[in-house]
Protein backbone atom coordinates (compact mmCIF):
# COMPACT_ATOMS: atom_id res chain seq x y z
CA UNK A 1 0.00 0.00 0.00
CA UNK A 2 3.03 2.63 0.97
CA UNK A 3 4.79 1.36 -2.20
CA UNK A 4 1.45 2.62 -4.45
CA UNK A 5 1.32 5.86 -2.39
CA UNK A 6 4.65 6.67 -3.02
CA UNK A 7 4.55 6.04 -6.74
CA UNK A 8 1.37 7.93 -6.92
CA UNK A 9 3.28 11.15 -5.43
CA UNK A 10 6.04 10.44 -7.56
CA UNK A 11 3.96 10.04 -10.79
CA UNK A 12 2.39 13.45 -9.25
CA UNK A 13 5.82 15.25 -8.59
CA UNK A 14 7.07 14.41 -12.37
CA UNK A 15 4.10 15.59 -14.38
CA UNK A 16 4.07 18.88 -11.95
CA UNK A 17 7.92 19.23 -12.80
CA UNK A 18 7.71 18.28 -16.69
CA UNK A 19 4.69 21.01 -16.60
CA UNK A 20 6.79 23.49 -14.81
CA UNK A 21 9.44 22.60 -16.92
CA UNK A 22 7.83 23.31 -20.82
CA UNK A 23 6.84 26.95 -18.98
CA UNK A 24 10.03 27.73 -17.70
CA UNK A 25 11.74 26.74 -21.02
CA UNK A 26 9.65 28.18 -23.29
CA UNK A 27 9.49 31.73 -21.62
CA UNK A 28 13.26 31.10 -21.57
CA UNK A 29 13.72 30.32 -24.75
CA UNK A 30 11.68 34.28 -25.86
CA UNK A 31 13.16 36.34 -23.32
CA UNK A 32 16.43 35.27 -25.25
CA UNK A 33 15.63 35.05 -28.67
CA UNK A 34 13.13 37.84 -28.73
CA UNK A 35 13.54 41.94 -28.17
CA UNK A 36 10.59 42.61 -25.82
CA UNK A 37 7.44 43.59 -27.87
CA UNK A 38 8.92 42.46 -31.14
CA UNK A 39 7.04 40.12 -32.97
CA UNK A 40 6.35 37.21 -35.32
CA UNK A 41 3.72 36.56 -37.15
CA UNK A 42 2.42 32.90 -38.25
CA UNK A 43 -0.89 30.96 -39.83
CA UNK A 44 -1.68 34.67 -41.76
CA UNK A 45 -1.39 37.02 -38.71
CA UNK A 46 -3.51 35.10 -36.58
CA UNK A 47 -0.75 33.52 -34.34
CA UNK A 48 1.63 35.80 -32.83
CA UNK A 49 4.82 35.04 -30.49
CA UNK A 50 6.01 38.37 -29.05
CA UNK A 51 7.98 39.34 -25.29
CA UNK A 52 5.75 40.84 -23.04
CA UNK A 53 6.68 41.12 -19.79
CA UNK A 54 3.69 41.42 -17.22
CA UNK A 55 4.38 42.93 -13.85
CA UNK A 56 0.15 42.34 -13.11
CA UNK A 57 -1.45 39.57 -13.19
CA UNK A 58 -4.24 38.42 -16.25
CA UNK A 59 -4.59 41.05 -18.83
CA UNK A 60 -2.23 43.27 -16.16
CA UNK A 61 -4.45 43.36 -13.72
CA UNK A 62 -3.08 44.77 -10.63
CA UNK A 63 0.04 46.08 -12.49
CA UNK A 64 -0.66 49.56 -10.64
CA UNK A 65 -0.82 48.34 -7.50
CA UNK A 66 1.89 49.29 -4.17
CA UNK A 67 4.80 46.99 -3.99
CA UNK A 68 3.61 45.79 -0.27
CA UNK A 69 -0.50 45.35 -1.69
CA UNK A 70 1.41 44.01 -5.24
CA UNK A 71 3.56 40.88 -2.88
CA UNK A 72 0.69 40.30 -1.41
CA UNK A 73 -2.03 39.69 -4.02
CA UNK A 74 0.39 38.54 -6.56
CA UNK A 75 2.91 36.38 -4.92
CA UNK A 76 1.93 35.05 -1.70
CA UNK A 77 -1.36 34.20 -2.13
CA UNK A 78 -0.87 32.57 -5.15
CA UNK A 79 1.62 30.65 -4.10
CA UNK A 80 -1.02 29.55 -0.78
CA UNK A 81 -3.15 28.59 -3.20
CA UNK A 82 -0.70 26.68 -5.46
CA UNK A 83 0.72 24.37 -2.21
CA UNK A 84 -2.74 23.85 -0.81
CA UNK A 85 -3.90 22.47 -4.05
CA UNK A 86 -0.63 20.53 -4.31
CA UNK A 87 -1.07 19.65 -0.39
CA UNK A 88 -4.37 18.22 -1.61
CA UNK A 89 -4.03 16.17 -4.35
CA UNK A 90 -0.69 14.64 -2.35
CA UNK A 91 -3.20 13.77 0.51
CA UNK A 92 -6.46 13.02 -0.63
CA UNK A 93 -5.94 9.82 -2.26
CA UNK A 94 -9.76 9.19 -3.70
CA UNK A 95 -9.68 11.91 -6.52
CA UNK A 96 -10.06 10.43 -9.85
CA UNK A 97 -6.64 10.60 -11.64
CA UNK A 98 -8.25 12.94 -14.10
CA UNK A 99 -9.11 15.22 -11.24
CA UNK A 100 -5.70 14.80 -9.65
CA UNK A 101 -4.33 15.75 -13.69
CA UNK A 102 -6.41 18.96 -13.82
CA UNK A 103 -5.33 20.32 -9.83
CA UNK A 104 -1.76 19.31 -10.93
CA UNK A 105 -2.06 21.32 -14.14
CA UNK A 106 -3.42 24.01 -12.40
CA UNK A 107 -0.63 23.88 -9.53
CA UNK A 108 2.10 23.78 -12.20
CA UNK A 109 0.52 26.42 -14.22
CA UNK A 110 0.07 28.85 -10.95
CA UNK A 111 4.06 27.80 -9.19
CA UNK A 112 5.58 29.00 -13.09
CA UNK A 113 3.89 32.48 -13.18
CA UNK A 114 4.80 33.02 -9.40
CA UNK A 115 8.33 31.62 -9.86
CA UNK A 116 8.73 34.69 -13.03
CA UNK A 117 7.37 36.90 -10.54
CA UNK A 118 9.45 36.66 -8.31
CA UNK A 119 12.87 36.25 -10.19
CA UNK A 120 12.25 38.06 -12.95
CA UNK A 121 9.72 40.74 -11.68
CA UNK A 122 7.40 40.17 -13.67
CA UNK A 123 5.75 37.38 -15.90
CA UNK A 124 6.80 36.40 -19.55
CA UNK A 125 3.39 36.63 -21.88
CA UNK A 126 4.26 35.53 -25.61
CA UNK A 127 1.26 33.95 -27.62
CA UNK A 128 -1.74 36.06 -28.58
CA UNK A 129 -4.21 34.35 -31.28
CA UNK A 130 -6.51 36.45 -33.47
CA UNK A 131 -9.48 34.80 -35.18
CA UNK A 132 -12.16 36.88 -36.67
CA UNK A 133 -13.73 37.94 -33.66
CA UNK A 134 -12.03 35.93 -31.57
CA UNK A 135 -8.88 37.05 -30.15
CA UNK A 136 -6.99 36.30 -26.99
CA UNK A 137 -4.77 38.84 -24.72
CA UNK A 138 -1.24 37.53 -24.77
CA UNK A 139 -0.64 34.58 -22.52
CA UNK A 140 2.25 31.77 -21.88
CA UNK A 141 2.49 28.01 -21.40
CA UNK A 142 1.39 28.49 -17.81
CA UNK A 143 -1.85 29.99 -18.38
CA UNK A 144 -2.48 27.42 -20.94
CA UNK A 145 -1.78 25.21 -18.31
CA UNK A 146 -4.20 26.59 -16.02
CA UNK A 147 -6.91 26.76 -18.44
CA UNK A 148 -6.69 23.23 -19.72
CA UNK A 149 -6.77 21.98 -15.50
CA UNK A 150 -9.40 24.30 -14.92
CA UNK A 151 -11.21 22.72 -18.34
CA UNK A 152 -10.49 19.22 -17.04
CA UNK A 153 -11.45 19.57 -13.09
CA UNK A 154 -14.76 21.36 -14.47
CA UNK A 155 -15.65 18.99 -17.52
CA UNK A 156 -14.79 15.83 -14.68
CA UNK A 157 -17.03 17.19 -12.21
CA UNK A 158 -20.03 17.89 -14.26
CA UNK A 159 -19.63 14.51 -15.90
CA UNK A 160 -19.72 12.53 -12.28
CA UNK A 161 -22.66 15.05 -11.17
CA UNK A 162 -24.48 14.16 -14.65
CA UNK A 163 -23.63 10.24 -14.09
CA UNK A 164 -25.47 10.83 -10.33
CA UNK A 165 -28.38 11.79 -11.64
CA UNK A 166 -29.06 9.56 -14.59
CA UNK A 167 -32.05 7.66 -13.25
CA UNK A 168 -31.12 4.41 -12.77
CA UNK A 169 -32.52 1.81 -14.99
CA UNK A 170 -32.88 -1.83 -13.93
CA UNK A 171 -33.51 -4.91 -15.74
CA UNK A 172 -36.83 -6.53 -15.87
CA UNK A 173 -36.48 -10.32 -16.41
CA UNK A 174 -39.88 -11.26 -17.66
Amino acid sequence: MKANRLLRTLIILFILAFNIGCDQVSKSIIRHKLDEYSELRYLHNHFTLSNVENTGAFLSLGDSLSHPVKMLILNILPLLAVLFGLGFVLVKTDLSKITVLGVILIVGGGFGNIYDRIVHGSVTDFMHIKFGIFQTGVFNVADLSIMAGTFIVLLDAYLKKKKQTEPKTTDIQI
